[in-house]
């Protein structure tokens, strides 16, 4: 989750970033548009016209760069959200199996005294009648047969 949150964190910084470049790109448009309009073909003019050419077709360049790396990144996301839930499945999935496989011991634990009762009653009697052997079973006997 941390990686998640880290990955959020970066998504956000680019489009922020990408925002950014959004903007000024957009302003850079304008300026050259204005430039193209005005009158006359002066030296200082051209040269700032080319130079913002140059300048909008690398932020174009890094916006698509950008655009490339939050998709990128989109996914990553996406994927490791799906790796959570799949592991959270999985989780309550096994916990389910634990707590049957613990009130199946727990069961077993009860019919097993249950058990142990009953045999040291049917001991008890045995011995109480006289039984049939000429000396008393140990319970461990009884059990083991």
């Amino acid at each position: 989750e941390l990686q998640v949150d880290e990955l959020q964190r970066l998504l956000a910084g680019m489009e922020k970033e990408h925002r950014g470049l959004l903007l000024k790109m957009k302003e850079g448009e304008a300026e050259l548009a204005r430039l193209r309009s005005a009158e006359g073909d002066r030296l200082a003019e051209q040269d700032r016209s080319a130079k913002l050419e140059k300048e909008v077709a690398m932020l174009r360049e890094k916006i698509h760069h950008l655009d490339d790396m939050l998709k990128s990144q989109q996914r990553k996301v996406r994927q490791m959200i799906e790796q959570l839930q799949n592991s959270k499945t999985v989780i309550q999935a096994k916990d389910a199996v634990i707590q049957e496989l613990k009130e199946k011991v727990a069961y077993l634990e009860a019919e097993n005294l249950e058990m142990h009762d009953r045999i040291e009653h049917l001991i008890e009697k045995q011995v109480s009648r006289g039984g049939h052997s000429s000396r008393a079973r140990s319970k461990s006997e009884y059990v083991s047969r």
